[in-house]
């Protein structure tokens, strides 16, 4: 009881009786299990009081299903934990080496479709000359 043994209640019982005597103690002991008891009262009393204006049980479990949600939520994200789109890009295209690349474009298919092309007119030989033209200055300015 309260953390205390036999001998520390005993020792308790002692003193009691020295202090108060065989005729006052029946009363004190009446008193303080009175006391003990309204103490018990009270502080049920402020929990349930407590929990009715907090809604502890209600808060609780409130939290306990959002904890499930994060749960699930941290479960699907570990499979995105080590995404990294370009490792995906890079094996569906499966290019290779430098050099492979170069010799798929550089080598013509027959399967694909011609493409066409325009020819390119070769630079004609024409003389091209500027004339320089004369600016007329006015009498006014020179003098």
């Amino acid at each position: 009881m309260f953390g205390m043994g036999f001998m520390e209640i005993l020792f308790i019982a002692i003193v009691a009786i020295l202090f108060l005597g065989p005729d006052k103690l029946p009363g004190a002991m009446v008193d303080i299990a009175k006391f003990i008891k309204n103490m018990k009262n009270a502080i049920g009393d402020a929990k349930k009081t407590l929990n009715e204006e907090v809604n502890i049980e209600e808060l609780k479990q409130e939290a306990l299903g959002y904890k499930a949600k994060l749960d699930e939520a941290n479960q699907e994200l570990q499979g995105f934990k080590n995404l990294n789109p370009m490792n995906d890009i890079k094996e569906s295209m499966n290019l290779g080496s430098v050099k492979d690349r170069f010799e798929n474009i550089t080598q013509t298919d027959t399967a694909m479709p011609e493409t066409t092309t325009t020819q390119v007119e070769p630079k004609q030989d024409k003389e091209v000359t500027f004339k320089k033209k004369t600016v007329k200055q006015d009498e006014s300015i020179e003098k």
